[in-house]
């Protein structure tokens, strides 16, 4: 009775040996940049100076070393530099980036956990540019929005974690 069996239901990285070894990678695997490129949305982790952390949906693009996620033109309650992600990342630029899938298939699950530092992209700067490329080639709505006037979010990885069968196809 002593031994406990691995459960699919559990997604802690470090219940499974193999994924804790990747733990210490700051790359992404062929797989794993495959994986992004098949997913939509992720989850942007952030924290205020004291900590208190803040999770929201995000659109994002993958150029092969950093992930952008930009502000834009959907409606918001405050301007882009009173976001509280804006002012987290200015307070505190470690952040984390979640790309997941669900289905009720258990056997199709999988998460790429993105643990970094963040830096705001003024439109002047030259992988501001780039960026925009690939989000508008990621989501038609992006071309109809002047996001050259906004800053764009750049998360440089530093420690990278998959976990699932999702990731291999």
């Amino acid at each position: 009775m002593g031994h406990r069996s691995p459960s699919i239901c559990s997604l802690d990285p470090y219940e499974d040996q193999e994924a804790a070894n990747m733990t210490n990678r700051s790359t992404l695997t062929e797989a794993e940049a495959a994986f992004v490129q098949r997913q939509r949305v992720a989850r942007l982790a952030t924290a205020d100076a004291e900590g208190k952390p803040h999770v929201i949906p995000v659109c994002y693009a993958f150029d092969g070393t950093y992930f952008y996620t930009p502000l834009d033109e959907k409606p918001k309650r405050v301007s882009e530099s009173k976001l509280r992600r804006v002012r987290n990342i200015a307070a505190r630029p470690e952040v984390a980036l979640v790309i997941d899938q669900y289905d009720d298939d258990w056997s199709r699950l999988g998460y790429l956990l993105i643990q970094g530092r963040a830096a705001l992209l003024a439109p002047t700067e030259a992988p501001h540019a780039q960026a925009l490329v690939l989000l508008r080639a990621r989501y038609i709505q992006y071309h109809a929005m002047a996001l050259e006037k906004y800053p764009v979010i750049m998360i440089t990885p530093e420690h990278v974690t998959s976990w699932g069968p999702a990731i291999s196809h």
